[in-house]
């Protein structure tokens, strides 16, 4: 697993996993939005928080085939609506955050724009986008209703790739002490993806891109 910065583009790529993943870091707390090639011709974009024109623009013409929303916090969803209006396609969510994000919210003084979710994910639950099936994976702590998206046989061959919102960080977790946060169901979602194969490339909301075998020992299993 690797990533580099292309200057070009203002993008990383990721390296190493069964999906080809670049993403762009935006928003005022640095946010990871992924832009995923889905094997026939689109690209998915994975919590779109800031600057929709970017965005677009780092998708290089391609069409957007569907939305990722891990979850309903407003840094991870700030530039949805807008790049619907722009670039209509699928919104997935999980179906417990959905509300919060049709609804709208505001934050730190601005009015985040609601978004209708159009699948409305339940824990466990596979669905294709282009040629890469995905599982969603129910991961409450950070929020009730985050979802981690699992690709385990994507475009080519190569290590699974975990969407992970803020459940799992590099060297950290997503913080509990919001509203609807739980660290009791915090610890219950690291188990869970304790599962996950070790080569599983984790690709989280923030910070740097892990692998789950990296953070099995200090991470998941320390909680």
């Amino acid at each position: 697993m690797s990533f580099s910065y292309h200057k070009g583009n203002e993008s990383y790529a990721v390296k190493g996993g069964c999906i080809d993943v670049r993403y762009v870091v935006l928003g005022p707390i640095a946010n990871n939005t992924y832009l995923i090639d889905d094997g026939e011709g689109g690209v998915i974009v994975v919590d779109p928080s800031a600057k929709p024109q970017v965005i677009l623009n780092a998708c290089k013409g391609s069409k957007i085939s569907a939305y990722f929303v891990t979850h309903c916090h407003w840094d991870h969803v700030g530039a949805l609506a807008a790049l619907v209006e722009q670039a209509p396609a699928p919104v997935y969510c999980g179906r417990i955050d959905a509300p919060l994000v049709e609804r709208g919210q505001r934050a730190y003084g601005m009015e985040i724009a609601g978004c209708p979710v159009s699948n409305r994910l339940e824990d466990g639950e596979s669905f294709q986008v282009g040629g890469i099936t995905w599982r969603a994976i129910l991961t409450p702590g950070h929020t009730p209703g985050g979802i981690c998206y699992l690709a385990t046989h994507g475009t080519h061959p190569g290590a699974p790739v975990l969407l992970s919102g803020d459940t799992l960080f590099c060297g950290s977790i997503g913080r509990t002490d919001f509203e609807g946060g739980s660290m009791k169901s915090m610890r219950s979602s690291l188990r869970k993806l304790g599962k996950l194969s070790d080569k599983t490339i984790v690709l989280p909301g923030h910070n740097d891109v892990t692998s789950i075998g990296n953070e099995r020992h200090r991470v998941i299993e320390a909680f």
